[in-house]
């Protein structure tokens, strides 16, 4: 483990890779709570799992640590991870054009998690269980507190 940045480490070295947490794509967090992106481009509740597949997909190097955000309240498995990914070649150029930086590659993932599988059928679902039924169903009053 390294204690300082060394500017003399190649940007292939893990260490100079960047790093992103699923809070920082939560929707359901305040920027002082950790979010990085407006909440527009955000979802809600991403994993580690969707972060690393979409990038991937997208052609990165990628590696995925058993870390937790410092501001991240749970310590449930579903909330740990960190993931590391090389954004730069050893030249300084950006491995990929179009993500030139941290940003860019934050909200190509925002963007691209909806579109994943795994995160239409849960759409679905929780469409359906939104929608209102079409029983006619009386709110009485009920007994107050005596």
């Amino acid at each position: 483990m390294s204690l300082a940045w060394n500017p003399s480490k190649k940007h292939s070295e893990r260490e100079r890779w960047i790093c992103i947490y699923p809070i920082y794509l939560n929707s359901k967090r305040s920027l002082m709570d950790g979010r990085k992106l407006a909440k527009d481009k955000c979802i809600e509740n991403p994993t580690h799992q969707e972060i690393r597949d979409v990038l991937l997909a997208a052609g990165f190097n990628v590696g995925v640590e058993n870390k937790l955000h410092p501001k991240e309240r749970s310590k449930e498995p579903l909330y740990r991870g960190r993931i590391r990914v090389q954004l730069k070649n050893d030249d300084g150029t950006p491995v990929q054009s179009d993500f030139p930086t941290r940003d860019s590659l934050l909200e190509y993932i925002g963007i691209t998690i909806p579109k994943l599988k795994t995160r239409q059928g849960k759409q679905n679902s929780s469409e359906q269980a939104s929608q209102p039924s079409t029983s006619t169903s009386k709110k009485g009053k009920g007994k107050g507190r005596r």
